[in-house]
């Protein structure tokens, strides 16, 4: 298995991740954007321009035409600009959340699961909304270099004018600015706060779902939902403490604004009753002060979209630096190769040790549901090598000594409450579409009258979760989708439980034919499937107690008969 490197490890490390490989993109997006406001910041001038050239007796046709070609080209560059820097950012912008997007979700999917104290509806709020706000800063750094750019210009022309106006400009955007960092620090811990509450809540809904049967079957639906509503309420007061900082940090920053503004028209008003500037300078001031609050308002809410960034970015560090359960080894497991569990201890396994030949149909009679979950955890690679005392071997080799990517190649664990996926019949039994035996692992797991019942046949609409399916047409086709797999070794664990006695004796002399020549493991206490194993493994108390047929050990073992009789 790959393993990345280069990995980041903390929220900063993220973002400069993504600065670094949009440079191209944020480059001309901020020429361009520096052109849009160096437009809007032009328009005054020019109209300041045009009443001095006027005041000073330049009344002629020619002059008026070229003042309007002026400001139409000042208008065609700002319309240009804007359209074409804002289509390059976003663009930007959407592929490196897409990005993060797909890192955070392949974290969530690989092999090895990572040592991270988060649920599944945490991951998937932070591989959505987290990456979507971590990408902002690929506009947030353009836009406010070119709103600097802005205030710069704005702050030239008035320095021309008189020093003082383009002094009072540079000195109240300090001001401005230094008093807003302050506010936005506030912004960026209660806005990682609020995400974390809403992930929780998220998670919480994910669980609800997942055992929304169970809990209506023993009325319990009321308490879970009241349960949800108190997660749901933290998440909601936290939202409010947000928008109650973010409306302060706004009202805050469009007031001293607008104060800066109206200060530069008021002093720009006292220098011209003194005679110290013209009335063209003055309209152009005025008109700086009106349209220099656009570029003040984006510079000032600048800080505010860099913590928000680097809080969602120190939430996606949480997943993508968390550190592997387990370290995998390289090798990999040949095909044929024998299975064999020795001494193994974990949970309720107390030195468990047994070995299936390549080829053979076992089936493991596990006396305790508890031993039956954790020897399929064991299989599953689920629980690490280094968590459990013992040795499992594939073909003479240490499970801790291969790939895991290999091992689950060679070796499927199919549980006994195989999810089940939105999508089609098809689509479900073979999610990649590679595998060769469709047809035949359909009819061994006798979802053949599933098939015939629809017009669609294998493209039969499926909802999510299987919410349009029984339950013996889940777990059936959680069976074709292991059976079409084609693995060197299959490990079903109580495949039939929800199908009626005749179809789970055919269905087990279905899956023995079907998977001849190839090793088989059942864990199950079906009548039907201990029959058709070649022989089977009785595992009481965490150890195997008998090696024998079914048909032997229901003659000379009263406590297996109790135990599997129906």
């Amino acid at each position: 298995m790959t393993t990345d490197t280069q990995r980041p490890r903390r929220g900063a490390a993220i973002l400069r991740t993504a600065l670094r490989r949009n440079l191209g993109a944020m480059a001309w997006g901020t020429l361009l954007m520096g052109l849009y406001q160096a437009g809007e910041t032009a328009f005054p001038i020019a109209l300041g321009l045009i009443v001095e050239h006027t005041m000073r007796g330049g009344r002629s046709l020619q002059a008026l035409a070229l003042s309007i070609g002026a400001l139409a080209v000042i208008i065609t560059t700002v319309s240009l600009s804007w359209r074409f820097g804002m289509r390059i950012l976003q663009k930007a912008n959407t592929t490196e959340a897409h990005r993060w997007r797909v890192k955070v979700a392949a974290c969530g999917l690989q092999p090895v699961a990572r040592d991270v104290d988060l649920k599944s509806g945490e991951v998937l709020t932070i591989a959505t909304e987290d990456a979507d706000q971590t990408a902002d800063i690929i506009e947030v750094v353009p836009l406010l270099i070119s709103s600097l750019v802005a205030v710069l210009v704005a702050a030239v022309a008035l320095g021309l004018a008189d020093v003082r106006l383009g002094l009072l400009v540079i000195v109240g955007t300090v001001a401005i600015l230094s008093v807003l960092s302050v506010m936005s620090k506030r912004i960026g811990s209660s806005t990682q706060e609020q995400q974390a509450r809403v992930a929780r809540a998220g998670a919480k809904v994910a669980d609800l779902i997942t055992g929304l049967r169970p809990l209506h079957g023993f009325g319990g639906n009321h308490a879970a939902f009241r349960s949800y509503r108190q997660v749901s309420t933290e998440a909601k007061h936290q939202s409010i403490t947000v928008a109650k900082v973010n409306g302060a940090y706004a009202g805050t920053a469009l007031a001293l604004n607008a104060v800066l503004a109206g200060a530069v028209t008021l002093t720009a008003g006292w220098l011209a009753f003194e005679g110290r500037i013209t009335i063209g300078e003055l309209v152009m001031a005025v008109g700086l002060a009106q349209f220099i609050m656009e570029p003040l308002k984006l510079f000032s809410e600048m800080p505010k979209y860099v913590m928000i960034a680097r809080a969602s970015a120190e939430r996606m560090a949480l997943v993508l630096s968390a550190p592997p359960v387990m370290t995998p080894g390289s090798e990999r497991p040949a095909a044929g190769s024998d299975l064999e569990l020795d001494c193994v201890r974990h949970g309720t396994l107390t030195d468990l040790k047994f070995q299936v030949k390549a080829g053979e149909f076992v089936a493991i009679a596990a006396y305790q549901p508890r031993a039956a979950a954790d020897l399929a955890a064991v299989l599953a690679v689920r629980v690490p090598p280094t968590a459990y005392e013992g040795t499992v071997r594939i073909g003479g080799r240490a499970l801790a000594d291969l790939s895991v990517e290999a091992v689950r190649q060679h070796l499927l664990v199919n549980p006994y409450d195989g999810e089940i996926f939105a999508g089609t019949l098809r689509t479900n039994i073979d999610p990649a579409g590679t595998s060769r035996t469709v047809p035949e692992a359909v009819e061994a797991s006798l979802l053949t009258d599933v098939v015939a019942l629809h017009r669609e046949g294998l493209d039969y609409g499926v909802r999510d979760r299987g919410a349009n399916l029984s339950g013996g047409q889940r777990q059936r086709l959680s069976l074709a989708r292991a059976l079409a797999a084609d693995t060197d070794v299959l490990v079903l664990h109580d495949p039939t439980t929800a199908v009626d006695a005749v179809t789970e004796q055919l269905i087990a002399r279905n899956v023995a034919k079907l998977r001849r020549g190839r090793t088989t493991i059942v864990i199950t206490s079906s009548p039907a499937f201990l029959d058709a194993a070649d022989r089977v493994l009785v595992l009481d108390d965490g150890t195997i107690t008998a090696d024998d047929t079914h048909r032997n050990l229901l003659a000379h073992d009263e406590a297996y008969g109790l135990a599997v009789a129906r």
